[in-house]
């Protein structure tokens, strides 16, 4: 299956409630928050301590997801809040439910 047409994930990791926030693209979810957890998914993840799983989302193309990523990163701080408390409103880390 071509890359562009497999599913993916876009997601959000936080390092405490309404701290810092990180947001991701994937096609393997439980793989990259697991890289993030043990400090190898990415430098700024690492260097903030951003360890939580806060939200995810589902995308049918990994493209889609792409796009969606790009469009979170320019939200302010308080639209990703209201984004991430509709689903999880007390900032539980959801990296249980992928295991």
């Amino acid at each position: 299956m071509d890359r562009e047409k497999q599913g993916g994930w876009c997601y959000i990791m936080a390092d405490r409630y309404r701290g810092t926030l990180y947001v991701g693209v994937t096609s393997d979810l439980a793989a990259r928050v697991t890289q993030h957890r043990e400090g190898r998914g990415s430098e700024f993840c690492k260097k903030y301590g951003l360890t939580r799983l806060v939200w995810v989302e589902r995308g049918n193309t990994i493209d889609e997801c792409i796009a969606h990523e790009k469009r979170i990163k320019k939200w302010r701080r308080v639209w990703k809040f209201d984004l991430i408390e509709k689903a999880n409103p007390d900032w539980d880390d959801l990296f249980d439910l992928l295991t």
